[in-house]
């Protein structure tokens, strides 16, 4: 008994509960990033030939399609692109080589060129006396410095110091020169001392040869596997996921690949009429190294540059190379490849800046060119992997926030001037009151959640209602019909969350002049009462649907939520009050609109009330809630409370086109 073996569930096999395990489940997702950083730098000699092959798969699997459309075996069109493409890319290595022969036997002649440009500059600068006279003690400190340590004099004794010891002189006893002679290599080592630089390159390319023909013969089966580790629990997903990621990433580097090809003969062209030496080396150095985005063209402009300087006696061959590269770049990034492929390759700046950087450092100068494709292919990974989503958030390029989410979180803060001026870029394509519906709304509701939650107090309520009456007013300037025109960079997110009814996307709501309005919405400074129903948030959307109101020609003024008291209510002044918006973003309690309708019919008896409940919800759900409120209408937008208060405050309106107005609830009451 004393031998027996506890069983899973005992005390001795429970997990031992301490300070340890935060800091173990901490450290897990850090130590395993480690592994693979320290994996990947270890094994850098097999994973960078497995990555080159993967990326041009990519750049192949079209080419092979194409060949398989007219009925050419698999086998033969991958063997065949592959050849072709290895043949290419040979040939290019080669001219590249022979082109950096040729300059470094004709830099010597460069020499005196740059040795009488920079004797001018000098000679041009009035503290040339003084860098000469720094030259020289550079120049003899490091003299000093290369001295052996032997040959270091030896203080010699003065004989007319007291107590020194004479010493005779002993001669200096001078070295024996020696000359070591290897024997002449032999025939295997002369083949040796060749082949042993070759060794490397043939076998990394030999290597992505091997892999890339494997990758595209079992393109299915690696794509099965796939499928098995992300799971089978939902092939449909995972294989559109895999497709779709497939499709994405062989037309952008296919279409990268053609854009920086073009992008180096026209260089390499320009530099050739420029009279730069090796035009054919820089143009491939630049399409090459265009594949590194932002810096990439920077790095290749820097070496014809300094060659232009050097060979020039002026400086008109620096300059026109110069233009060369200022003209081509822009012309490239801005304009040809927006219209190709779209506005980038889908990664953030500081996720290039930081990807060449790591990439570099993990796999040197074959990094820096695969780290945008390497990193494109995470940006993917993220769009379609639920568990990699962080990938696309710390790379991508697209907004880590929603334009709702943006607003929230910015009123929040009390930043009102960076709130406005996201809401200037939506304004570009939106009118004002759809971005008061699709976005401040929908900002105002999630501060809602967190307030039932109890996450937000009194204090921070009142503050994001001060920022929105700020929002508010920096937003007065703007009329409420559509822009013709323009673009921003928010108009993929704000099609996200665009309003499902009709009336959020429908034509401009019309403005009335005073010969349109019925005579009770004339005489009054402020017809329209717009009432929060039960806190600041609710005030802050009634701040959003007076101005709206405001700007289609209506007179409005906005009363808080503590209004509806009995108190306060009887002190309301009622003079004028033709029409009264009741404002809910949350419509979780009925009794509540119920008991503030009620209150408000027998403030103003005369006044059509509209019920503006601007919580998300379905139809049916809102007119039960007008029943039970028993208001007059009911309205789930912005733009629909506007539509039906004009429709109200025209002259037909009050005359008999109610079709969008319940006849009053007073008399029923």
């Amino acid at each position: 008994m004393r031998n027996a073996t506890p069983s899973p569930s005992s005390p001795e096999h429970a997990p031992l509960a301490g300070p340890t395990t935060p800091l173990t489940a901490g450290l897990g997702p850090l130590g395993v990033a480690a592994l693979i950083i320290a994996a990947l730098y270890v094994g850098r000699e097999v994973f960078v030939p497995v990555a080159l092959a993967i990326l041009l798969s990519f750049v192949l699997a079209p080419l092979i399609r194409l060949l398989q459309l007219i009925r050419v075996p698999r086998a033969l069109a991958v063997v065949s692109v592959v050849l072709v493409a290895f043949a290419a890319i040979s040939g290019l290595a080669g001219l590249m080589a022979s082109q950096v022969t040729q300059l470094a036997g004709d830099l010597p002649r460069y020499q005196s060129t740059m040795r009488e440009k920079i004797t001018s500059m000098r000679g041009s600068s009035a503290s040339s006396g003084a860098l000469e006279r720094a030259a020289d003690v550079l120049q003899d400190l490091g003299r000093e410095l290369d001295k052996p340590q032997g040959a270091t004099p030896r203080p010699v004794a003065n004989p007319l110091t007291p107590g020194a010891k004479q010493t005779a002189p002993r001669s200096e006893v001078q070295p024996i020169p020696v000359e070591v002679r290897q024997p002449d290599p032999g025939a295997l080592q002369t083949l040796a001392a060749f082949i042993t630089p070759l060794v490397h390159p043939l076998a990394t390319t030999g290597i992505v040869v091997i892999f890339v023909i494997f990758i595209l013969l079992q393109r299915e089966d690696l794509r099965n596997r796939l499928i098995r580790l992300a799971g089978t629990y939902d092939l449909q997903k995972t294989t559109a996921a895999l497709d779709d990621a497939a499709a994405r990433l062989s037309r952008l580097f296919l279409t990268q690949l053609a854009l920086n090809t073009g992008f180096g003969l026209v260089i390499g062209m320009g530099l050739w009429l420029i009279g730069v030496p090796s035009p054919v080396l820089w143009g491939i150095l630049a399409g090459v190294l265009r594949f590194v985005p932002y810096i990439g063209a920077v790095i290749s402009a820097a070496f014809p540059l300094a060659l232009a300087t050097a060979v020039d006696p002026g400086w008109s061959m620096l300059i026109w190379t110069a233009v060369l590269f200022l003209v081509m770049e822009p012309l490239v990034g801005h304009v040809i490849e927006p219209m190709v492929y779209g506005h980038s390759t889908g990664l953030s700046p500081v996720a290039v800046i930081a990807s060449a950087t790591f990439w570099t450092w993990l796999w040197g100068p074959i990094g820096l060119v695969l780290a945008a494709p390497l990193t494109v292919c995470l940006v993917v990974l993220g769009r379609h992997v639920e568990r990699l989503e962080f990938l696309d958030v710390m790379l991508g390029d697209r907004p880590a926030l929603s334009p709702p989410e943006i607003f929230y979180q910015r009123v929040l803060a009390g930043d009102p001037a960076e709130a406005a001026e996201k809401a200037e870029e939506v304004l570009k394509e939106r009118s004002l009151s759809a971005y008061y519906d699709e976005v401040a709304l929908q900002g105002l509701r999630l501060a809602r959640a967190d307030a039932v939650r109890g996450v937000l107090d009194d204090a921070r309520l009142s503050r994001i209602l001060e920022t929105v009456r700020e929002v508010v007013d920096d937003l007065s300037d703007h009329a409420d019909t559509h822009p013709v025109g323009g673009t921003t960079a928010d108009a993929e997110a704000i099609a996200a969350v665009e309003a499902t009814d009709e009336s959020a996307t429908a034509s401009d709501l019309p403005t009335l002049a005073q010969t349109d309005l019925a005579p009770a919405f004339r005489g009054g400074e402020a017809p329209v009462l717009c009432v929060a129903g039960q806190g600041p948030l609710d005030e802050a959307a009634a701040l959003m649907l007076a101005q709206l109101l405001t700007k289609h020609g209506l007179g409005v003024r906005v009363e808080a939520a503590d209004a509806l008291s009995t108190q306060n209510l009887f002190r309301l002044d009622a003079g004028g009050v033709a029409l009264v918006c009741l404002c809910y973003l949350d419509a979780s309690s009925p009794a509540h609109m119920r008991f503030a309708v009620r209150r408000l019919r027998r403030k103003f008896p005369a006044a059509r009330i509209v019920l503006g409940c601007l919580a998300e919800g379905d139809l049916a759900t809102a007119e039960q809630l007008r029943e039970s409120a028993k208001a007059d209408s009911l309205a789930t937008s912005l733009r629909d409370v506007v539509r039906q208060c004009l429709d109200v405050a025209r002259v037909q309106g009050l005359e008999g086109d109610s079709r969008d107005v319940a006849p009053p609830a007073a008399t029923a009451a």
